[in-house]
């Protein structure tokens, strides 16, 4: 059973301390801190608390373990550098011990803040992922915005990173928080990985994550998949939202993923994904309620409902329903009233104050309608309340109806539920489309699109026997109490792997993906390759067949896989083609096999099995300036291990070798001398080739090959699979989409990718193609001897076909 199902001890503050112990400092990242900077009348700053379970949990855990928070101040510095104020001395917070040194404030310019947190966050996200896309606005300003944001969490992130004391064994663990940060994590890992920091990453998702026909609509959806990976634990609140977010993984990423024990494969790593259901901080909301007032001065049964006003709540929807509630069951009136508390929200959009308007219209038309000189059906709280009102009424309401239409997990459940001591108790109604309609079984459930359904559910509610009541509210609080919030974070840490007994271990479940097999291959290309097709190979070469290398010559072909396109290019009913950057005479003699294509410099020089050459037109200008070119990248930035590789049609710029933090500057610098020279550059890994302006990349030299070797009805006649690691390799893919089973062997950077599959490693490519040769191996012999060996004739007629206007000349020779 998992850690999630089980209802362990409630954990102390020993736990924390272990788990801080083990962890080494923890750095929480969130968009906000975990208090709002304000100014008084005088203009100094000052801290104001900010209120919820996050803060109530994870807060102790910094503090005690010297890490540190950060997130934006909730007010826009005119100085950044501005003096964070420490804690009022008075302060009796969890935040009050939090450091000023200990703060980490994230600044972001004003318009882009604007963008980022009401345009992409709160007018995309919160939308689409509460699954109502049709709300959702989809703009590019706001992704660019949210791109932007992200990055200087990130930077602000990695600077906290390097403040932390070093030590040998202990790890430190970055946890980042929620729907506005889902891209930091990534390039947090990325530059640590650079910097060789080692680091630990968690993510938590307060908001439901929707599935893949809604999620997909997303312009930028394997973007956000990425960032999120980047991380070692995805953590969600229910069951159902791992399983859609490792579908779209599967279905939108191409990764391989394991649904059984929700893990991902990306960038050769697994990324545990967990559900994590969030507590409140229970016994805090004990206390209040015993404390607090009587607030209800009324012998009626009051139904209650806390909200903000939100379109996802479905207030509109619990109206309706306790209005028919008084048409179906007339014995309930001048015995029941409804109380309503919506807190205001995004007052400035429209959106919420056309919400706004209907809620007082609805109310305004029930109440005109059932009002009796000594009885109002509803009260209608459009503000906010004390703790301690609050608290009370949760106490003395016989109802707590908390029916969203889609919520993450709604916390107004377990609050209700903590502060019900009253004997007898009250009545928990939740919505099935709530995450705690999926935690707290005990609960009534009611779905609050079916008004007539939703109307009974109170009525069963207000009439329940007092036994079944008592029942049902113990076990709810039993679970609640031993499931809080410091019973989160510290499920969190375990899952993490920082605090690992036995028994967390064996409840936690696999945590690594097996290495892949030749299983893994069988549902996918069996059926498409099927038992009588004959099929084609297209195979980049660095970083698919070879591992990437400091150095060029250094990137050679593991035995086992040579051996295994040895034998591959002998079968009848196997046609391969090496397709790769490197100047064709180097990536065949780096391959050292007869008998099959090889094309380099991205498809510019093709070599043909037979011998014959095959070299696309250069503008005849282009010559002169490939070795002037040369000359400028030599003088201005070959330094600290950088250089330039001439491959005759192309030149690359190299500077894996150069120090991390000079690489950006060089790539730029190096970039703009290439355009300026009139050629196209493509960013490769840590290098930069300096490519002609001329219509022909890896895609028309896979169609240009296909053609050659099949003939024009090639698409009908053969099978195709195409594995690449690089961006160069995506022209391929999108050739031939739709007409090949493609792969792109990915690391852990945000790659938008047309493959339909991702292999994490070059281990995985070998896998691949034994399976390839075992499938091959159990056919019959083909009856025409493989794929069409076609003659010079043919060849130069497709030649003819394939080039663009203008540049059809006789371009196939002889290669002696």
């Amino acid at each position: 059973m998992g850690l999630w199902r089980r209802y362990p001890r409630v954990p102390s503050v020993n736990d924390f301390n272990n788990v801080v112990a083990s962890s080494g400092c923890m750095i929480v990242v969130s968009n906000r801190l975990p208090f709002v900077l304000q100014r008084d009348k005088d203009g100094a700053l000052f801290r104001k608390a900010s209120a919820g379970g996050l803060v109530t949990a994870v807060a102790p855990v910094v503090i005690n373990g010297g890490g540190l928070w950060v997130g934006w101040p909730g007010i826009h510095l005119d100085d950044p550098n501005e003096p964070i104020p420490e804690s009022d001395p008075n302060d009796i917070t969890p935040t009050a011990g939090l450091k000023s040194e200990k703060v980490v404030a994230v600044h972001v310019d004003p318009t882009i803040f604007d963008a980022y947190y009401n345009g992409c966050c709160n007018a995309t996200f919160w939308p689409l992922f509460h699954s109502m896309p049709d709300r959702a606005s989809f703009k590019a300003e706001y992704w660019r915005a949210y791109l932007k944001a992200n990055e200087a969490f990130a930077e602000c992130t990695l600077k906290a990173l390097k403040t932390l004391p070093k030590t040998s064994t202990e790890i430190p663990l970055i946890w980042v928080h929620d729907y506005h940060l889902m891209l930091a994590a990534n390039w947090i890992r990325q530059a640590a990985d650079e910097q060789e920091i080692k680091v630990k990453l968690g993510f938590f998702l307060h908001i439901p994550f929707p599935p893949w026909d809604i999620y997909r609509l997303f312009p930028w959806a394997d973007e956000i998949l990425q960032g999120m990976l980047g991380c070692d634990l995805v953590g969600f609140h229910i069951t159902d939202y791992c399983i859609n977010f490792v579908d779209c993984c599967q279905r939108s990423l191409g990764c391989r993923v394991d649904r059984k024990n929700l893990l991902v494969e990306h960038g050769g790593r697994t990324v545990r994904v967990r559900p994590l259901p969030i507590g409140i901080p229970f016994e805090r909301f004990v206390e209040l309620a015993e404390k607090a007032p009587k607030v209800i001065s009324t012998n009626q049964k009051i139904i209650l409902g806390v909200d903000r006003l939100d379109y996802t709540k479905g207030l509109v929807h619990r109206l309706k329903a306790f209005e028919k509630l008084l048409e179906n069951h007339p014995e309930h009136k001048e015995k029941v009233s409804l109380l309503q508390i919506s807190v205001p929200s995004r007052t400035d959009v429209k959106e919420y104050q056309d919400l706004k308007e209907e809620m007082d219209q609805l109310v305004g038309r029930i109440n005109g309608r059932f009002t009796t000189p000594n009885w109002s059906p509803i009260r209608y709280i459009y503000g906010c309340v004390s703790q301690d009102e609050l608290a009370a009424f949760y106490r003395d309401a016989a109802v707590g109806l908390v029916t969203p239409l889609r919520d993450g997990m709604n916390l107004v459940a377990k609050e209700f539920v903590a502060c019900q001591i009253n004997i007898p108790p009250g009545v928990l109604i939740v919505s099935p489309f709530a995450g705690a309609g999926e935690t707290m079984h005990e609960a009534l459930i009611s779905n609050p699109y079916e008004i007539d359904e939703a109307s009974e559910v109170i009525h069963r509610a207000l009439t329940m026997p007092e036994d079944e009541r008592i029942l049902r509210m113990n076990y709810l609080r039993r679970r609640e109490k031993l499931n809080d919030v410091n019973y989160w974070t510290k499920s969190f840490l375990s899952a993490m792997g920082s605090l690992l007994t036995q028994e967390d271990h064996d409840d936690i479940g696999s945590t690594n993906m097996p290495a892949v097999t030749l299983d893994d291959f069988d549902e996918y290309l069996s059926k498409y390759i099927g038992n009588t097709h004959k099929l084609a190979l297209l195979l980049d070469y660095d970083g698919t067949l070879a591992p990437i290398a400091p150095h060029p010559d250094l990137a050679i072909i593991p035995a086992e896989t040579k051996n295994v396109l040895q034998r591959l290019s002998n079968m009848s009913d196997c046609y391969i083609a090496i397709v790769s950057g490197r100047n064709v005479n180097n990536v065949r003699d780096m391959v050292g096999i007869d008998g099959i294509t090889y094309a380099g410099n991205h498809g510019l020089e093709i070599l043909h099995p037979d011998g014959t050459k095959f070299v696309h037109p250069m503008p005849t200008e282009f010559h002169d300036k490939v070795g002037d070119l040369m000359r400028q990248l030599q003088e201005k930035v070959c330094r600290e291990g950088a250089w330039v590789e001439n491959k005759g049609a192309l030149l690359t710029f190299h500077f894996r070798e150069t120090p991390v933090q000079i690489r950006a500057s060089l790539e730029k610098e190096a970039k703009i001398l290439i355009e300026s020279a009139g050629f196209i550059a493509d960013h490769v890994h840590c290098a930069i080739e300096a490519r002609p302006p001329v219509q022909w990349n890896k895609g028309r030299a896979s169609i240009y090959i296909l053609r050659t070797a099949f003939g024009v009805d090639w698409s009908e006649r053969i099978r195709i699979i195409y594995v690449g690691d690089d961006q160069t390799d995506e022209d391929a893919m999108q050739a031939l989409k739709g007409m090949a089973a493609t792969f792109r062997v990915t690391s852990s950077q945000i790659t938008k990718t047309s493959a339909e599959r991702r292999l994490p490693s070059t281990d995985a490519v070998l896998t691949m193609l034994k399976w390839v040769e075992r499938h091959l191996g159990r056919r019959k012999p083909s009856l025409d001897g493989g794929y069409v060996r076609r003659n010079s004739a043919q060849i130069q007629h497709t030649i003819q076909m394939e080039l663009p206007l203008g540049q059809q000349s006789n371009n196939s020779t002889k290669d002696h």
